[in-house]
C-alpha cells in the first residue's frame, strides 16, 4: 500500500477486527464512527490516529493500529451492523469517555455522541449507574455532570469548558434561539447565559473568510441593538486561552451593567419546532430533519 495513501477510519477499524474471535468486539470511537457518528475520526486534534479499541475475552497484545481491553462483555452487548461485532453506542462512549486523557475530553465524547443521536445523556446516566469501580468511572460521572445534547461541535464543547471551568462563568445554554419579543428569530449563538444577556460565539476556520467576517459582523450587530453582549472565541485563542478568559470577563461585566428593558426572548413563536435534545431530534420525521438539521450538512 503506498505510504501517502489516507485511510479511513473503517477501513482501520475493519483490519483490527480481523483478530477477534467469538464474543469479542469493536468498541470506544471506532463503533460510535461505524454507526454513523459525525465526529468521531479516530484522531488526536486530526493529526495523530488513535489505535481502535477492542474488546477480547482472550490475552491479546497490542499491536499498531489497535488496542485490547480485557474488561467482562456480555454477548447480549455485542451488535452486528454491517458485519461488524460492536459494542451499543451507550456502552461505547462510555468506554471512550471512562478512559478519556481528561474531563475536557470526555465531556466532548459524549456531547458528540449526543449530537448523532445515539444515546441520550439519560441513557448513559442510567448505564453508569449500573457500573462497579470500573476504570475512569468517577470521570464518566463528572462528565454526565457537565455534557449538553445541544452543541454542535467538539470546538463548542471546549469553549463551553473554558467559560465554565476556566473563566468560572455560569453554566449557559448551547445554541439556544433567540426571538425579539414579536416573535422574530435573531439567532442561534453558541453559549447563552440567559440570565445577564451574555453570548459566546465560536468563530473557526470558516468565519476567516470575508463573507463568513460579514456575516459575522452583521450577526454580532443584531444582537447589541437588543442589548445582548457578546464574546467571540477564535481558532487562534486556543494558543492563548488566557486573552479569551479576559475577554469574556470583561462582557459579562458589560452585560450585567446593562439596565435597559429587555429587548429579547427565548421564548419562541408558535409552531417554532425545537431539535435542543436527542428525544426531539429522534421524535423528527425524515422531512422534519433535512429541514430542521440543516446545520449538520454545514458542520
Amino acid at each position: 500500500m503506498p505510504s501517502d495513501l489516507v485511510v479511513s477510519t473503517q477501513q482501520r477499524t475493519l483490519e483490527a477486527s480481523a483478530v477477534l474471535h467469538g464474543g469479542e468486539a469493536v468498541t470506544g470511537w471506532a463503533a460510535l464512527d461505524w454507526q454513523g457518528a459525525r465526529w468521531f475520526d479516530g484522531t488526536s486534534g486530526g493529526v495523530e490516529n488513535n489505535d481502535v479499541p477492542l474488546v477480547a475475552r482472550r490475552h491479546l497484545l497490542r499491536q499498531p493500529g489497535f488496542s485490547v481491553s480485557q474488561e467482562f462483555l456480555d454477548p447480549r452487548e455485542i451488535l452486528t451492523v454491517d458485519g461488524l461485532p460492536i459494542t451499543p453506542a451507550v456502552r461505547s462512549v462510555v468506554f471512550e469517555v471512562r478512559r478519556a486523557a481528561n474531563l475536557g475530553d470526555a465531556v466532548v465524547a459524549l456531547d458528540m455522541a449526543c449530537y448523532s443521536d445515539l444515546v441520550s445523556i439519560a441513557e448513559v446516566s442510567s448505564y453508569v449507574s449500573q457500573l462497579g469501580p470500573v476504570t475512569g468511572i468517577q470521570q464518566a460521572r463528572d462528565a454526565l455532570a457537565e455534557a449538553d445534547e445541544n452543541s454542535w461541535s467538539p470546538r463548542e464543547s471546549q469553549m463551553r469548558g473554558v467559560w465554565t471551568r476556566r473563566a468560572g462563568l455560569a453554566r449557559p445554554l448551547c445554541n439556544a434561539p433567540l426571538f425579539t419579543t414579536d416573535g422574530r428569530h435573531i439567532g442561534t449563538p453558541d453559549l447563552v447565559d440567559p440570565h445577564i444577556g451574555l453570548l459566546g460565539l465560536y468563530n473557526g476556520r470558516d468565519h476567516l473568510t470575508l463573507v463568513g467576517a460579514s456575516n459575522d459582523r452583521d450577526k454580532e450587530a443584531a444582537y447589541r441593538d437588543l442589548g445582548l453582549e457578546t464574546v467571540t472565541m477564535l481558532a487562534t485563542d486556543w494558543y492563548d486561552l488566557g486573552g479569551f478568559v479576559e475577554r469574556a470577563h470583561q462582557a459579562a461585566r458589560r452585560a450585567r451593567a446593562q439596565h435597559d428593558v429587555r429587548r429579547w426572548t427565548l421564548t419562541p413563536p408558535p409552531g417554532w419546532v425545537s431539535t435542543s435534545t436527542v428525544a426531539l431530534r429522534r421524535a423528527l420525521t425524515a422531512d422534519q430533519r433535512r429541514r430542521y438539521l440543516r446545520y449538520r450538512l454545514a458542520s
